[in-house]
């Protein structure tokens, strides 16, 4: 887990873990760039942690062909993590598995006497045994200060950028998600575009859907910022999949499915004075006499 870049650093820190004061050891998944980092920014780290979850999702909610109508048709769809979507229990438990895995973390993180998480790396796959594995992996750090947070924060950013953000007057504040799932039925207008004698056009009805799709896990992710206290946030990933599938109503058609997920950090400003960042202007004084 540990980068071997820190060649010559002193101790641990070669291989990305230090001894404490105490005489105890916290190993952790920076890099020694990272670690200068993060302690030049008035934090140091105190120990990796991870969380994880395994769920078994055998059911969506969906039932006949939920597509049949068209994005394009102008009607207005729920999102996809309303109750009255067709898509709501699946959307669910994608948050819940990787909220569950995070909030482990953090259990770890407090364990450790940590004020957050940084470099948080969210992984969902299969798992061997059967069903969808959901872990999150960072490193703790704590702050050098007598002000702390009441509750550890967690991020994505790895320790330069991290160390940019705080002395620029922001912290994060949590990892935050926006996850959408939508569903398409090929109508008669989307078959006779995609065929191949329809030559080149756009295919508007596949735009439509990958464009609500995208816009639905955008506006999730900044509701979930605003719940962590977030004045903005910093996207670190947008995912978008489209599989097709047999239509389980009309078995000579298919239904295509596209599902978006965006994943960042929301942060906070801590600094009100909107001061500059960067260097700090010199003072010009002359050095000759007056006459």
């Amino acid at each position: 887990m540990t980068h071997r870049r820190g060649a010559g650093l002193p101790g641990g820190a070669a291989d990305g873990s230090a001894t404490t004061r105490g005489g105890g050891t916290w190993d952790s998944a920076l890099s020694s760039e990272e670690f200068a980092a993060i302690k030049g920014a008035g934090f140091e780290p105190v120990g990796q942690v991870l969380g994880a979850a395994v769920f078994s999702i055998g059911s969506s909610g969906v039932w006949g062909c939920p597509g049949a109508w068209s994005v394009a048709d102008g009607r207005k769809v729920p999102p996809s993590s309303a109750w009255t979507s067709s898509f709501s229990q699946l959307v669910r438990a994608m948050y819940t598995g990787r909220r569950l895995a995070l909030d482990r973390a953090v259990a770890e993180c407090r364990a450790l006497g940590g004020d957050g998480i940084v470099g948080v790396k969210l992984r969902v796959g299969e798992f061997p045994a059967g069903g969808t594995e959901f872990t999150a992996l960072g490193t703790a750090v704590r702050a050098r200060s007598r002000v702390r947070p009441r509750l550890p924060f967690t991020s994505h950013l790895g320790g330069q950028d991290f160390a940019k953000l705080v002395h620029s007057g922001w912290i994060p504040t949590g990892l935050a998600f926006g996850i959408a799932l939508e569903i398409r039925h090929d109508d008669w207008r989307t078959s006779r575009r995609i065929r191949w004698t329809a030559g080149n056009q756009e295919v508007d009805g596949y735009t439509q859907l990958i464009n609500f799709v995208r816009q639905d896990a955008r506006r999730q992710l900044a509701l979930d910022a605003a719940k962590h206290g977030g004045d903005g946030v910093v996207v670190d990933d947008v995912e978008l999949r489209v599989r097709e599938s047999e239509c389980p109503t009309y078995g000579y058609s298919r239904d295509l499915t596209a599902e978006a997920v965006f994943v960042g950090s929301s942060i906070a400003r801590f600094d009100r004075s909107e001061r500059p960042t960067g260097p700090r202007p010199l003072t010009i004084m002359k050095l000759e006499r007056e006459r």
